[in-house]
């Protein structure tokens, strides 16, 4: 009898290495779906491998203005002589190099803790149930990507478009963008699927089956050939995707609809406005120049300003019980209430300073900056009532401002996929008063608070659409 045991135990230890092996990983697996197969009938296959030109390029990254581009009053390299140019080579060096090495060892770790393999082997049991999950409960269908620079990407699509619901949900597919220790498996998509929506998962490179490092030009690759999977091969209409990207995801989430501003809508959770602030906060102060030149050169996820980028809904969720993207309390654990520091703030107030200048102009802006201290649904609403906010009149006033652009849709200029192109110059004649209360009205039109701490599973029934005039 214990002969008999051993060699059952035997036959299922060894399923279970084939079943890791064929299922998890991911080299073996063929090819569905490469960067440049866009109106391509065929499979991946008939492809030849990507050159090392092909795969050293990457698609366009929005430059920040502190790397250097183009910045208002530097010298032009042009203009210096060329013993100049060697000095300032030659003094930089080291900056550079020791930029790189922190970037390359323990930068990588700090920033996508997910990439390291000691993390993905001790994983790999509750990846695998995920996967499994996904598979039997959900029907979902994995698929290997090979982005531009010939990384491999690692998805998985479940699609309800047959079953859509009462609401028609299935017929709108969510792309989800993964946190730095995060993976399609056991992350943030669970919320949309439970809601009922068609949802598309992926790992970033370096993460799970998918290979390659995790810096932001792989980000962006891998984005770029997921999103055109699901437009030309999944067939999903642009109007019908909405990305929603979780934590450091929303830099992927927010290149993707800058990039492609035709998508239907954009939600971003617990995400914030540049790296900078929080990389600051956990590093040691001494080494704050060599942080910042390592994140702005190596890391530099800005994604207040793609965000600016896109003309399309947004809505931001934010946790007022996180500590991850917040910036006060530094490394201590954060009072309860205490949201001055939420790095979502930040992301609200660009965004709105970008499309509604006029509302936002001092007393505008000094609001908002209020409101966003609430902390609670009971806080926010005693705010919002104390200055008698009418959404009617609210909604009227900015209906009547694009009511006046209609005979303009022809100019690309002035009306783009989503309506009348920001800024908008709503708002520079009314009065503080009724400048206040727009102020107000769109600030919570745009963002919602949830109380939940930065890692806290999102509910299926707190996930919504922005917000539509």
């Amino acid at each position: 009898m214990c002969v008999v045991c051993f060699v059952k135990t035997l036959v299922h230890v060894f399923k279970i290495y084939l079943t890791a092996n064929y299922t998890y990983n991911f080299r073996g697996w063929p090819v569905d779906f490469r960067w440049d197969d866009v109106g391509a009938g065929a499979g991946g296959s008939s492809h030849c491998a990507l050159t090392c030109t092909a795969a050293a390029a990457g698609v366009w990254l929005l430059q920040d203005a502190a790397l250097g581009g183009g910045a208002p009053g530097r010298p032009l390299h042009a203009a210096r002589s060329q013993l100049q140019c060697l000095l300032q080579q030659i003094r930089e060096l080291p900056g550079q190099l020791a930029s790189y090495v922190l970037a390359h060892s323990l930068g990588r770790w700090l920033v996508y803790p997910g990439s390291m393999f000691l993390m993905t082997r001790a994983l790999l049991p509750l990846l695998q149930q995920g996967q499994e999950r996904l598979v039997e409960r959900y029907h979902g269908r994995r698929a290997k990507l090979v982005a531009r620079d010939g990384n491999e990407i690692d998805t998985m699509f479940m699609d309800r478009r047959q079953h859509p619901g009462s609401q028609g949900r299935g017929l709108r597919l969510v792309i989800c963008c993964e946190g730095n220790a995060g993976f399609y498996e056991m992350g943030c998509l669970s919320a949309p699927l439970e809601a009922g929506y068609s949802v598309l998962g992926w790992n970033h490179p370096g993460f799970g089956g998918s290979t390659g490092e995790p810096f932001p030009q792989h980000d962006a690759n891998a984005m770029d050939v997921v999103i055109k999977y699901a437009l030309h091969r999944l067939r999903f209409p642009p109007a019908h995707v909405v990305i929603y990207g979780w934590s450091i995801g929303g830099f992927t989430a927010t290149w993707a609809t800058m990039t492609y501003p035709e998508l239907g809508a954009l939600v971003l959770d617990a995400t914030f406005d540049d790296l900078v602030p929080l990389a600051l906060k956990v590093m040691p102060q001494s080494w704050k120049g060599l942080v910042v030149r390592t994140v702005r050169e190596h890391f530099n996820l800005n994604v207040a300003e793609q965000l600016c980028s896109y003309p399309g809904p947004v809505l931001l969720l934010r946790r007022t019980l996180d500590d991850v993207v917040s910036t006060s309390g530094h490394l201590r654990p954060l009072p309860s209430g205490d949201v001055e520091g939420n790095r979502s703030n930040e992301l609200l107030l660009r965004l709105l300073q970008h499309r509604y200048p006029m509302v936002m102009a001092s007393e505008g802006q000094a609001i908002v900056t209020r409101w966003l201290r609430a902390a609670s649904l009971a806080q926010e609403a005693a705010f919002y009532a104390r200055y008698h906010v009418d959404d009617d009149w609210c909604l009227a006033l900015l209906r009547s401002y694009r009511a006046h652009f209609k005979d303009k849709q022809e100019d690309e200029e002035v009306w783009g996929p989503h309506g009348l192109a920001f800024p908008w110059l709503v708002g520079q004649d009314l009065s503080s008063r009724r400048r206040r209360q727009l102020a107000l009205f769109l600030a919570r039109k745009h963002l919602k608070n949830l109380e939940a701490t930065h890692c806290s599973p999102l509910e299926p029934e707190d996930f919504q659409l922005p917000w539509r005039l």
